[in-house]
């Protein structure tokens, strides 16, 4: 996404007081007593583990959810709760992680949704196409405001997004997660349109789980942990170590836990497999290694997965686990061949996000170990279900609460819960901690750590540098489909990679 360095009107600044602001569910406090202040022209960054209390901050601040107590102070207004039309009218709007775009619709009637300008009984689509260029080179993007939405990246779709919040004279503006999508170009390109809204006096409130981005972005910095809000502080005057320290509320790093075993002998083997938009991909990995994947967006890297995994086909090349050839022609097959993914996207492809606990983690055994013929055993899947719940400490009441109400971090466990049962040797996992805190992060590390030292082969893809560093004893990048190279443990860096990553790219 390109960036134009244009000059940005200033807008109206706004100043929101949040005091006692409380929030009580039936045996759950979400918010206890929640104050903050949120001052024009300032990134105003809320970190907390996933239940902590963010999203319900955010309902109440948009109008989605009523306090049980406590007041809003808008303008020196006071309020003991918004509306969504008050929050709208107030000039308080909202980017959640997943965007209110119409794909149908071309990027200025997406602008306008819901309050389109006419020309009386009809759109004028030139005013709207005028206005819209106009919020887009605020921003300092240029997007084509004809173009369709559901043709443009995830990062211009982000843009539309904003333009929209905008074009109802947005003051203050919540971003919840917005790199989470994003490419590594479009996350730059974000900052940039953060730093002019920033500029103009736009109050933003940014919530993320990336400490790089805290850092780059924000002023001051708001720590929430149990629906409570436990500190704030200067971003320039805190570190890391300590905001992590105060959300999870114990010594917590953002290290890596090291491990003091050897992988063992080689047990699969991929041999010029092509397929998928992959070419010709070859590589060991041995029992307790971790295989990290590298790579930029469209390198490949999910792609060869599913050829592993069976959900698309192998076109040429063999896979042999313990020098037997193994044949995945569907996920059934490669659950049988000992073969297990944990999908990038859990709720989409992880999860049944209405079943339970216990219906996700043995939905792949109920033929197998479950049932006897076409009855399942309650006992059975209860005590299944009770064992990788105490062993992956998934925090739930039981098996039977539902998964779609879980935090990230559970809800990731639980993915893992469920291919764990099925005793696989070889274990897939795509960006394994995107989206969750850094507690639950940890969490996944050491769990993938203990899978190793059990003599586990894990291929590990992630996007995250730091995470591909730290947890790979060796790393292969793809590029474009095609295999670049394989580094040693003593060769991976953030410059090797990319070097790799990025071969005949323009500088």
């Amino acid at each position: 996404m390109s960036v134009r360095e244009d000059a940005l009107p200033e807008s109206s600044p706004i100043d929101v007081t949040l005091s006692d602001i409380t929030k009580l569910y039936p045996g759950v406090t979400a918010l206890g007593g929640v104050s903050l202040d949120l001052r024009a022209g300032e990134v105003h960054a809320i970190v907390g583990e996933n239940g902590a209390g963010k999203s319900t901050l955010i309902k109440v601040l948009a109008g989605a959810v009523e306090p049980s107590a406590g007041s809003i102070v808008v303008d020196g207004e006071s309020h003991d709760r918004l509306t969504p039309a008050l929050a709208q009218d107030l000039g308080i709007a909202v980017i959640y992680q997943e965007f209110t775009l119409v794909p149908t619709l071309n990027a200025a009637e997406n602008v306008f949704l819901g309050h389109y300008l006419l020309r009386g009984p009809v759109l004028d689509r030139k005013r709207m196409y005028a206005k819209a260029e106009q919020l887009f080179a605020r921003l300092g993007v240029t997007i084509d405001p004809r173009e369709l939405v559901g043709d443009l990246t995830t990062g211009y779709q982000q843009i539309v997004e904003i333009a929209k919040a905008l074009s109802r004279n947005a003051r203050l503006l919540i971003m919840d997660e917005p790199s989470a999508p994003l490419t590594a170009a479009e996350v730059e390109a974000m900052y940039k349109v953060v730093d002019a809204l920033r500029a103009e006096g736009m109050t933003i409130v940014y919530i993320s789980h990336r400490m790089e981005e805290i850092f780059r972005l924000s002023d001051r910095v708001s720590v929430l942990r149990d629906g409570r809000h436990i500190a704030t502080k200067q971003t320039s005057e805190t570190t890391r170590r300590e905001l992590i320290g105060l959300m999870v509320g114990r010594e917590l790093t953002e290290g890596y836990p090291t491990r003091d075993f050897e992988p063992g002998e080689v047990t699969l083997r991929v041999d010029g497999v092509s397929g998928n938009g992959v070419r010709g991909i070859r590589f060991e990995a041995r029992a307790g290694e971790i295989l990290g994947f590298a790579g930029l967006i469209g390198a490949g890297r999910t792609e060869l997965m599913e050829l592993l995994f069976g959900a698309k086909r192998i076109e040429a090349g063999e896979v042999t686990l313990h020098g037997r050839s193994v044949v995945s022609r569907s996920p059934i097959q490669a659950i049988g061949n000992r073969i297990a993914l944990v999908p990038e996207d859990r709720k989409r492809h992880g999860l049944v996000l209405p079943f339970s606990i216990a219906e996700n983690i043995t939905l792949p055994l109920l033929k197998k170990r479950l049932s006897r013929g076409t009855v399942v055993s309650p006992k059975a899947e209860r005590d299944l279900t009770a064992a990788y719940m105490a062993d992956l400490r998934i925090k739930a009441p039981s098996g039977a609460e539902i998964v779609g109400n879980l935090s990230g971090g559970n809800q990731q466990k639980v993915v893992l819960a469920k291919w764990l049962a099925t005793d696989p040797e070889v274990l897939i996992f795509d960006e394994p901690t995107r989206g969750i805190d850094v507690g639950a992060r940890a969490e996944i590390y050491l769990i993938m750590n203990r899978l190793a030292a059990a003599g586990k082969t894990i291929l590990m893809i992630s996007s995250d540098m730091e995470e591909l560093i730290g947890m790979s004893d060796r790393v292969v990048v793809l590029r474009e489909g095609n295999q670049e190279g394989i580094l040693r443990k003593t060769e991976i860096t953030q410059e090797t990679v990319m070097a790799l990553a990025a071969q005949g790219e323009p500088e």
